[in-house]
């Protein structure tokens, strides 16, 4: 069965939100991650989406330890072996490939397929999943969207993990969902602060996200 260790999730469910962003040049990746865990996010998610990706990966495993490394976009089985040689603490993926999913179980490597429909979901199900990429998340119809597409599962313990389109004025209504683990924010890093080399910026960026997760629950 393909399960998250209970340390991951429990570390997801403690941060709430990971930072997804991807690395155009490897040499931004150590201190864009430092800049993040200073700003309070120690989890990320890095979309393998340009050829600096799996470098990027492998320097923040090694020089930026304490950051939970997740890694995006992995389409293929020989890219779920490839991340977890580079030090990947788990994976995701936007959409529900049985291919990948079964390559990441025989290597024991965390991996989160992406659903968004009750198919997708017990395509995922079937193959042994209990936490799962929500994508996307605001396009498919939103928080009402989630809970009405997951209530028929609720018994199973599926975690789930929203991500596109989500921004400081919606994340809130995710976040106190007991079924959501974390979500991801894109909206976080700005490429253009990662091209000038805005490392403070980001670190304000990630501390007024924080800053609001934490504002959102103080009366409860």
């Amino acid at each position: 069965m393909m399960m998250f260790p209970d340390e991951i999730l429990q570390r997801l469910q403690r941060t709430g939100i990971v930072a997804g962003f991807s690395v155009e040049q490897t040499q931004h990746a150590v201190p864009l991650a430092k800049a993040l865990f200073k700003g309070g996010i120690d989890a990320i998610e890095l979309t393998l989406r340009t050829a600096a990706g799996i470098d990027a990966v492998r320097a923040i495993c090694a020089e930026v330890p304490e950051m939970l490394v997740g890694v995006g976009t992995i389409l293929t089985p020989e890219t779920v072996r490839e991340v977890k040689a580079a030090g990947a603490s788990f994976g995701v993926a936007p959409g529900m490939n049985a291919r990948v999913v079964r390559a990441a179980q025989e290597i024991e490597f965390p991996f989160a397929p992406g659903i968004m429909t009750p198919s997708d979901l017990e395509a995922a199900i079937e193959l042994g999943c209990r936490f799962v990429k929500f994508f996307p998340a605001e396009a498919a119809g939103g928080i009402s969207y989630l809970r009405s597409m997951s209530a028929p599962y609720k018994h199973l313990g599926i975690q789930y993990f929203p991500l596109g389109g989500l921004n400081a004025e919606n994340m809130l209504p995710y976040l106190k969902e007991s079924n959501v683990a974390a979500i991801g924010g894109s909206w976080i890093v700005k490429q253009t602060m990662v091209n000038n080399e805005d490392w403070d910026g980001i670190t304000t960026s990630a501390a007024n996200v924080i800053k609001a997760k934490n504002k959102g629950f103080e009366n409860e």
